[in-house]
């Protein structure tokens, strides 16, 4: 399936780099792709070392710091996108870097994460009561050896 996906998006990415540069010029499109570079290095430093510094401060502030630590996860993600050759990448990586984009990507595992939170707490508060007071010792009798 992985060796799949690998080929059916080499294949997009292919596909939107002539289309590119048939609208642009191929000299115009190589510089595109070439100036991406640079650009998701700045973006890794950047906004890893802004997401670096919500991170210390929700920790400071004693709250949990689950949408910072998303957050720092797509910014770094976002970055090696820009860092690797194609258009298509470069869209996925700007939008992860941008801070709406990021947004709407946490939205998932956020949700996900909360949703195990709560059931790691409830399995953990759930005792077995006997309520009515019904239950009853039943003596066994002894093995004799």
């Amino acid at each position: 399936m992985a060796p799949l996906l690998f080929l059916i998006w080499f294949a997009a990415e292919v596909l939107v780099a002539v289309k590119i540069a048939d609208a642009i010029g191929v000299g115009y499109m190589l510089l595109l792709l070439i100036a991406s570079w640079p650009l998701g290095t700045w973006a890794l430093r950047s906004q890893g070392a802004a997401a670096w510094r919500r991170l210390t401060a929700a920790v400071t502030e004693g709250r949990p710091p689950a949408r910072e630590v998303l957050d720092g996860g797509l910014v770094l993600v976002g970055g090696v996108l820009l860092l690797i050759p194609g258009f298509i990448t470069d869209l996925f990586g700007i939008c992860l870097l941008l801070p709406p984009g990021r947004a709407l990507m946490r939205l998932g595992p956020l949700r996900a994460i909360q949703d195990r939170m709560v059931m790691r707490a409830a399995r953990a508060t759930r005792r077995s009561y006997d309520v009515d007071s019904t239950a009853r010792d039943i003596d066994r009798p002894q093995l004799r050896s």
